[in-house]
């Protein structure tokens, strides 16, 4: 036998012999992106905190919201929510319907329904709006969840509340 034949056979055995890792239970990710970092999202978005609002957002995340430009970057997404939350009438109330995981359990996404209070420049008066999003995050190296894309549409026009 060769000898590079010699110790190529025995490390390729070895790698066969490797236990592979197992598959993410997506359930269990899916609960675990539910609980933790999405009902978070839920509850930051409907505060005031610009700031934390980003956090929740990949370095590179995007939202895209009706009527505004699309903010990329978790400064972009701090400066753009800034203007909205100084709204006395703003509020958003979301609501995720559906969260899974995929296969791979590195990427999951959120679909669901918000409600969306805010003035309206033209009348001056508060309108709802009522609308679906999605949210597509990424699995950190650290365990955590960040939004990579979000994006949500009115169903409707907003109408006087």
């Amino acid at each position: 036998m060769k000898p590079a034949l010699c110790v190529a056979l025995p490390l390729l055995l070895l790698a066969a012999c490797a236990p592979t890792p197992a598959p993410p239970n997506r359930d269990a990710e899916s609960k675990a992106l539910r609980d933790g970092e999405l009902a978070a999202f839920v509850k930051d978005w409907s505060g005031k905190d610009a700031a934390r609002i980003a956090s929740h957002y990949a370095a590179e995340g995007t939202v895209m919201v009706p009527n505004a430009p699309t903010m990329t970057g978790r400064d972009a997404i701090a400066a753009g929510m800034k203007e909205a939350l100084t709204d006395p009438n703003w509020s958003l109330a979301l609501q995720p319907v559906q969260v899974d995981v995929s296969a791979g359990g590195d990427l999951a996404y959120a679909r669901g329904a918000y409600v969306l209070v805010a003035t309206d420049p033209a009348t001056r008066k508060a309108v709802t709006e009522k609308g679906r999003f999605v949210t597509i995050f990424r699995k950190a190296a650290d365990g955590s969840w960040k939004a990579i894309e979000d994006i949500n549409n009115a169903e409707a026009p907003a109408s006087p509340k």
